[in-house]
């Protein structure tokens, strides 16, 4: 089947209004956020609903024509995006917010909904979903399945893994598999859902979710705080967590990220002096638990200046010293991204030696750090090389294996780190996965080259 003919029975399918060609209308489809990762589409496709997805894959395995699914775009590792020719199945027409469950605490999502429309469904009813990114307003609930997105919240509530109840998908052939009833035991055979979380798009296409909801807290706490050393900042934030069970956020930044968030947002630093390591940390709870954090605080030498919020709009100003950093950083320039997690024992030396590494193998590079503190998931940024440079990241991922840690904490493994994977997963372990592959996608119809180079997709 050619172009054209393939337009048109994709047209039929989800109406002419939903088939983009048009090469400007395309160009936002074909670059991710970052700008690191572009490639060229056949064209886009915006399905409405599960009939509709089934449709256009069973067309274009028919046509021998692969597909890349997109969410919001604002993945990370270039797995969202098309390279040579792909159509792009884009979720956002998938938008049904429907069947909220107050006594169970679940939704059923469309894949197209993002984290910010969620919330506003739910916030009425006293829920709040328990994953949180800075890029709520467009991250989709399709995308942050298919990749398990972490954010700020995996310490208390866990990764997006633990927040779903069910799923409904199609896989590469059209078939639709759909288990959205949310039973919480359930021990009928494989966990498809389980399987297809974290598998970015290479087994199935994500189009409902059973999500699990959380109660929203009526306060909240939160503390900046300044450090002479990373690890003086562990030190609380161990402390902190182990005290108090409201703890619903550890997250570390460095000097170098903060003055390029002060420059780009145009803000005042929190405090008179440098120092080596912040830690912001925020509490929710039923009952105010600003004195508890206080209290949690109050005794711990390490601390050198503190700044301290309980109010929405001076919580926000405290965030966006650590929010900022994605935005200030690709103002900067084209980053390479290398999202990484090490044993907190091992965290300190890591960061201490990531950016030596980099000047190492890249003298004029330059490495902003931060994350997630409690999971010692840290996201090295690296700017001031060629996007196909990849020497500097060749560095710190092996430095990482070497730790025993993740070369990918929660942004997946995608295009970007197709030939690291062997770094943390065994000849077994990426037999097994390839294998699955081959089984539930035996053209290689869905995303080729994401987690696996092309050539050992088929």
């Amino acid at each position: 089947m050619t172009s054209e003919p393939l337009f048109s029975a994709l047209a039929s399918v989800v109406g002419q209004a939903h088939i983009l060609t048009d090469p400007e209308l395309v160009a936002t489809y074909e670059v991710d956020w970052t700008g690191r990762f572009r490639g060229r589409a056949l064209a886009v496709v915006r399905p409405g609903d599960t009939a509709e997805v089934s449709a256009v894959l069973r067309l274009c395995a028919a046509a021998r024509v692969a597909v890349v699914p997109q969410g919001g775009n604002t993945g990370l590792v270039g797995g969202g995006v098309p390279t040579d020719g792909e159509v792009v199945l884009s979720s956002r027409r998938l938008t049904s917010l429907t069947d909220l469950d107050i006594a169970a605490g679940e939704v059923t999502a469309g894949a197209g909904v993002t984290l910010e429309a969620l919330n506003a469904f739910v916030r009425p009813h006293g829920f709040e979903f328990g994953i949180d990114l800075a890029s709520r307003g467009s991250a989709t609930v399709g995308g942050m399945a298919a990749t398990n997105a972490g954010g700020v919240n995996v310490l208390r509530h866990g990764m997006m893994r633990a927040q779903i109840a069910g799923m409904e998908a199609v896989l590469a052939d059209g078939s639709v598999v759909s288990r959205l009833a949310g039973v919480g035991k359930d021990n009928t055979g494989y966990d498809i859902p389980q399987l297809l979380t974290g598998s970015e798009g290479t087994l199935a296409v994500i189009t409902r979710l059973r999500l699990r909801l959380v109660r929203s807290r009526a306060y909240r706490a939160v503390a900046l705080l300044a450090c002479d050393s990373l690890g003086d900042a562990i030190a609380v934030a161990l402390r902190v967590r182990r005290d108090l069970p409201t703890l619903d956020a550890a997250e570390a930044f460095f000097p170098e990220g903060l003055d390029l968030v002060c420059e780009h947002a145009g803000l005042r630093p929190p405090f008179g002096a440098s120092y080596a390591a912040y830690l912001l940390l925020e509490c929710a709870a039923d009952t105010d638990p600003a004195g508890g954090l206080a209290d949690a605080l109050l005794t711990a030498q390490a601390i050198r200046d503190s700044a301290f919020a309980t109010d929405t709009a001076a919580r926000q100003r405290l965030w966006a010293y650590r929010e900022r950093h994605t935005e200030a950083i690709n103002a900067a320039g084209v980053p390479q991204k290398l999202d990484v997690a090490v044993p907190l024992d091992r965290l300190a030396s890591f960061v201490a030696a990531a950016p030596g590494l980099v000047r190492a193998r890249a003298a004029g590079a330059r490495t902003v750090i931060f994350g997630h503190l409690a999971e010692g998931n840290m996201h090295v940024n690296i700017l001031g090389l060629a996007p196909d440079d990849e020497r500097a990241a060749d560095a710190v991922l092996r430095f990482v294996a070497e730790l025993g840690g993740s070369i990918s904490a929660e942004h997946g493994i995608g295009r970007a780190k197709t030939r690291w994977l062997h770094l943390t997963r065994s000849e077994a372990d990426v037999a097994a996965m390839r294998a699955i592959k081959h089984a539930l996608d035996p053209l290689g119809q869905l995303n080729p080259g994401v987690i696996f180079p092309v050539r050992e997709q088929g």
